[in-house]
């Protein structure tokens, strides 16, 4: 038997996929994801099942939905209720493991990161600019910019390894994340005020549900001070200015969020770098992907929670020459839940066997060029986090396929002006992505779409039953973690509401 394959999960936060050269992108330029692209694979249907940081990485953790591993929101912590994929590395094999950068899954001892031989974490969110780190022993304060001190220590610890055994290591990247603080260095790009706006930035939302319409995610009136950095020009205040008033925060935002993805294009080079340097390129599984994906000012906003492409899309590059050929391409629907059924995979062990609390399958086959017959030909979603009070995204669940996505909104209706939960009565959504694959127009009451309507709700019902989620049902659907009258977790959310508030 040959060597054993190492892994190096690198992970960014909100970096959206058509902010990549290999997707596409129009507005900025990365040649070392590129590279990824190039001598490996693009997966061009990788999809999150809950569009928030904490509950995605608990998925890619566990292999699970938020309603098993509980991780349903930013405002919970993981619990270890359901095993990870790491824990049974440290189980079942020699591999060393370790993750450095950005945790978000809770700070208390009891969520720290748990069976890595090393770790060190940025707490919560983190900085940018001299963070504070965790690790073992403690906390402590790093000088320099995060995203090369992730990557700092991320080649130390290739350098530092038993070179007879593999490794599993996690490159989590704080970038590209609010507040949006790019290395110096890199101040000057993107920053003549040209960058090319959406198609879809001024989108008038005419045949969308009422949550959608009442979310709070608009470069207009929700991205404040403390994303741009700078007060809103009085000329540019007031319902009469509010396009000029947009196309100036657009530049803003576009200018601050595409520095700091640079940095993660750069680093990801010194890595590729280092791994031809030391001779691991040929059995290295190297992957590229972000959390979750963010509206570029698409829509007419920013942030992410919903289930339209910009958000829901996980970009996804894939680096393997002992097994993916370059230049190859995926279109098959793939889901952060199939994450850790595929690492184990490509570790040698089969996750039926040693995880079988995962609810994914793996999707090695398809970067080898197989295409599985039963391959699944639909995604699932939901999201949880209906109580937020910043951004007033409606719970909501669905189904994508290749051709369609229906969409169900539902719960407290706190996206919808003046309802409540009492006479909410739920609203959906249906739109044809290949006849509008900017998702402009809502089809679901065109008498036309009838029959494509009912077979997707049925389709709806099977996912749901498969993955053991219930229909919403009001005040009775039992939530993964927390509920109304959760007054401890309450107090938290508005004691961060309020120290949002005050910044701004």
């Amino acid at each position: 038997m040959g060597p054993r394959t190492n892994l190096i999960f690198i992970m960014s936060d909100d970096h959206a996929a058509h902010a990549i050269g290999a997707y596409g992108s129009k507005i900025n330029h990365t040649p070392q994801m590129d590279r990824i692209a190039a001598e490996g694979m693009r997966l061009d249907a990788v999809y999150c099942t809950n569009s928030v940081c904490s509950p995605s990485r608990a998925t890619i953790l566990t292999g699970t939905y938020s309603h098993v591993n509980g991780v349903s929101s930013i405002w919970t912590e993981i619990d270890y209720r359901v095993p990870t994929f790491v824990d049974v590395l440290a189980e079942h094999t020699d591999y060393q493991t370790a993750i450095f950068g950005k945790w978000h899954l809770g700070e208390d001892k009891a969520s720290e990161p748990r069976n890595f031989d090393e770790w060190v974490v940025l707490p919560g969110q983190g900085d940018y600019i001299d963070p504070e780190m965790i690790d073992e022993n403690g906390r402590r304060v790093v000088e320099g910019y995060a995203t090369d001190i992730i990557t700092d220590l991320a080649i130390d610890f290739i350098d530092r390894r038993d070179p007879e055994r593999p490794f599993m290591m996690m490159v989590h990247h704080k970038a590209p994340h609010r507040p949006w603080i790019p290395d110096p260095k890199h101040a000057d790009l993107y920053a003549d005020g040209d960058i090319p706006e959406p198609a879809t930035l001024f989108d008038d939302h005419a045949t969308r549900s009422d949550a959608i319409k009442g979310v709070h995610m608009t470069l207009a009136d929700d991205m404040g001070s403390e994303d741009l950095k700078q007060e809103v020009p009085g000329h540019l205040r007031g319902p009469e200015n509010r396009a000029a008033r947009v196309s100036w925060k657009y530049q803003i935002y576009m200018r601050d969020y595409l520095q700091t993805v640079q940095s993660i294009d750069d680093n990801i080079g010194r890595l590729l770098d280092h791994l031809d340097a030391t001779h691991l390129a040929e059995n290295t599984l190297v992957v590229y992907t972000s959390d979750q994906g963010f509206f570029l000012g698409d829509h007419g906003w920013f942030d992410k929670r919903l289930m339209f492409d910009e958000s829901l899309q996980m970009p996804m590059l894939m680096r393997w020459p002992a097994e993916i050929a370059p230049q190859s391409t995926c279109e098959a629907i793939i889901t952060n839940v199939d994450f850790a059924a595929t690492f184990l995979d490509v570790c040698g062990l089969d996750a039926t066997e040693v995880l079988p609390t995962q609810q994914g399958r793996s999707f090695r086959p398809l970067l080898r060029g197989e295409s599985p017959d039963d391959w699944p030909d639909a995604a699932y979603y939901r999201y949880w986090e209906h109580d937020d009070p910043i951004h007033h995204a409606p719970g909501h669940y669905g189904v994508v396929t290749s051709e369609y996505k229906l969409i169900h909104y539902y719960g407290a209706g706190l996206g919808v002006p003046g309802a409540s939960e009492k006479i909410y009565p739920g609203e959906w959504e249906l739109y044809d992505r290949r006849a509008d694959p900017a998702e402009l127009t809502n089809v679901y009451d065109d008498p036309a779409y009838a029959a494509i309507r009912a077979g997707l709700e049925a389709r709806l019902h099977e996912l749901q039953k498969q993955y053991r989620d219930e229909p919403y049902r009001g005040e009775t659907t039992p939530h993964p973690e927390w509920g109304p009258y959760d007054h401890e977790l309450m107090a938290r959310i508005e004691a961060y509401v309020a120290q949002i508030n005050e910044s701004s």
